[in-house]
């Protein structure tokens, strides 16, 4: 039961599309939150940019546009959803160094200086809590950290990103070019006038860092991620992928390397399997699926984005350290005591797609197999395509090396019988991965 004098104070920095939600539900739910935390919660301010703009969801005598003096004013619990690295890495310093507990939603800034952050809040004492900076409401992170610790994970592969997969599912559903889709998707709110963070990978990048480094104990940067975005993928690619029963997914995939010392982090558009679970994940919703040693399969699905589904993730956290804040404890620091090398892309291994226009002529196919097996890539099945000079190859492969493969297409790139290389791309999540 809740103790009627006790309280725990939250500020709040950012009073945008999720930091209202924070507000409102903070002010709804103020019962059932009380309830649960055996105190009161109570918002004692609210930093925006614009203080003139009427906010109907902030009271207007909690908004300040001074966030600094609000980040050290010794809050119980800090909620920082500036974004970005600067001010909120300053910020957020500054209210651990204030006593203040922290939860935040900042993929960018965890992503690019996690190990700083988890340093300041180990020196002051305090909790560092960032469940909705990956997958919005997606319970995901608490369980990467906690509900996993005793277990041993190999492979995190997941949808990350709803811009993407919402553009991905249109190219896949109706056919449309990466252009269309990509003007649907703004025209519906999904993706920004300036999408390049989303569409060029950035953007699951950074959550990939995250779930690298609680997955395999291990501090991960963006920095160590290999980076690809969905601009190149082409309706062409889309076609293909749909007459073999395979459709295209912007993945983020960390998984440990052959020798289990360490561990491969990208992102990249990829061919998944139909009958796979994340295959019918579709528009804007996010998944994950992380293959343990013990609990085998584990899949997290839900909304990745939006104010009130990541609002409920922020407030998931506010709840766990006002916990913590009342009995004197904390949660769960920085596990890095794997400390695994973060290898390159390079020695990443899987199966591939190849599109390659070539030359009609006898002997073709040979000279093709001829470099994928002298450059160590295994072909797994052939379909070959039109006459003339519309002839091509649709070559998918056994797992192999990422850096064979790359190997095998600077080669055929070289070869005088392929006339183009169309297109080429992962495969994940087929029996045996």
């Amino acid at each position: 039961m809740s103790n009627p004098g006790a309280r725990v104070t939250v500020a709040l920095l950012g009073g945008g599309t999720v930091g209202s939600q924070v507000a409102r539900l903070l002010r709804e739910t103020a019962d059932d939150l009380s309830a649960r935390v055996g105190a009161s919660l109570e918002l004692c301010g609210v930093a925006v940019r614009d203080t003139g703009r009427e906010r109907a969801d902030i009271p207007a005598d909690l908004i300040t546009g001074d966030a600094e003096a609000l980040a050290r004013s010794g809050a119980d619990v800090v909620v920082e959803l500036v974004g970005g690295i600067e001010p909120a890495r300053t910020l957020v310093l500054a209210a651990m160094e204030s006593g203040s507990s922290v939860v935040t939603a900042n993929k960018a800034l965890l992503a690019a200086d996690g190990a700083a952050l988890h340093a300041a809040a180990e020196k002051y004492g305090v909790d560092l809590y960032y469940e909705a900076s990956v997958a919005g409401a997606i319970p995901l992170l608490r369980p990467l950290r906690e509900s996993l610790a005793g277990d041993k994970v190999r492979r995190v592969l997941g949808i990350v990103n709803g811009t993407t997969n919402f553009i991905l599912t249109r190219m896949d559903e109706q056919g449309t070019d990466y252009a269309v889709a990509l003007a649907e998707a703004q025209a519906l709110g999904y993706a920004e006038a300036d999408p390049t963070a989303d569409v060029g990978g950035h953007d699951a990048a950074a959550k990939a860092a995250i779930l690298a480094g609680l997955a395999f104990h291990t501090r991960v940067t963006i920095d160590d991620v290999h980076v690809e975005g969905v601009e190149s993928v082409t309706a062409v690619d889309v076609a293909a992928a749909r007459e073999m029963g395979f459709v295209i997914k912007l993945l983020a995939v960390a998984e440990l390397t052959a020798d289990e010392r360490g561990v491969v982090v990208r992102v990249h558009p990829t061919m998944v399997p139909r009958t796979h679970p994340l295959a019918s994940v579709r528009d804007a919703f996010n998944a994950v699926f992380v293959d343990a040693e013990a609990a085998g399969d584990v899949m997290f699905y839900g909304r990745g984005a939006g104010g009130a589904p990541t609002a409920s993730a922020v407030l998931g956290d506010v709840v766990a350290v006002a916990r913590n804040r009342r009995s004197g404890s904390r949660g769960p620091g920085e596990s890095t005591y794997a400390d695994l090398q973060v290898r390159p892309v390079a020695e990443a291994i899987t199966r591939y797609y190849v599109n390659l226009h070539v030359t009609d002529k006898p002997g073709v196919l040979a000279a093709v197999a001829t470099l994928f097996a002298e450059n160590g890539v295994s072909i797994q099945n052939v379909r070959q395509e039109g006459l003339g000079d519309q002839a091509s190859l649709v070559v998918r492969t056994h797992l192999a090396p990422d850096a064979a493969l790359a190997r095998t297409i600077e080669a055929l790139h070289g070869s005088d019988v392929v006339r183009d290389v169309l297109g080429v791309m992962r495969v994940e999540g087929e029996a045996g991965r």
